[in-house]
């Protein structure tokens, strides 16, 4: 029984390690690239919050949710680091691809003190990233909201970026919407396969999509 009970211990410990907050800047295996369809998101909680992105005067279509380091299982997060936080200026200047300043600042508290970077230099790559995934246009040429199996979604990225594989590229659903495609690329930013926590797909058959506004 002693036995048995440490055993378990051990497990949640491992568990608790494997995406604990507060570790040690720069350690970890890949990263995760995550792709946010705008509209979905607007139609889920972002127009309820009144948030500048769902703003009708904005086109935004699939946006830079956030380049995550990654355990090959698990994730860091609010890691440990020297560098200095970002400016309101370098948060600003992302609102671009990721919609608004505070996802930008949020994504730097939660994922980017862990990529080992400077904030600046975080922010520089997570730009590279994005503009290496050629995001599939069909999508921006909706003018009514559909319902789709999430394949169609994979199918989509996977015919617009040859060098992507089945393994390296996961969509995922939140009630009942189309929510992020996620990428796993290399530190170098060459797509690489995910681990098993986060190759996860979405299996809906009639998932929502929304239109650009």
């Amino acid at each position: 029984m002693r036995h048995g009970i440490l055993g378990l211990v051990l497990v949640l410990v491992g568990a608790l390690v494997a995406h604990a907050d507060g570790e040690k800047a720069g350690e970890f295996d890949y990263y995760v690239l995550s792709l946010s369809w705008s509209p979905n998101w607007c139609a889920r909680e972002g127009d309820a919050r009144g948030s500048d992105q769902c703003d009708a005067r904005h086109d935004y279509g699939w946006i830079l949710h956030g380049l995550w380091p990654q355990y090959h299982q698990g994730w860091p997060s609010f890691c440990r680091t020297p560098e200095a936080p970002p400016s309101r200026a370098m948060t600003r200047e992302m609102a671009d691809i990721q919609g608004t300043s505070g996802l930008a600042w949020h994504q730097w508290k939660k994922h980017g003190t862990c990529s080992g970077l400077s904030a600046p230099d975080y922010y520089a790559l997570s730009r590279q990233a994005y503009g290496m995934v050629e995001r599939p246009r069909v999508f921006r040429k909706l003018d009514a909201s559909v319902k789709l199996p999430a394949s169609v979604v994979e199918e989509a990225f996977l015919k617009a970026n040859p060098g992507l594989e089945r393994d390296m590229i996961t969509v995922t659903c939140k009630q009942g919407y189309i929510e992020e495609v996620r990428l796993c690329l290399s530190r170098e930013l060459n797509p690489v396969p995910c681990g098993r926590d986060v190759v996860k797909d979405c299996t809906a058959k009639d998932a929502l999509f929304d239109p650009i506004r």
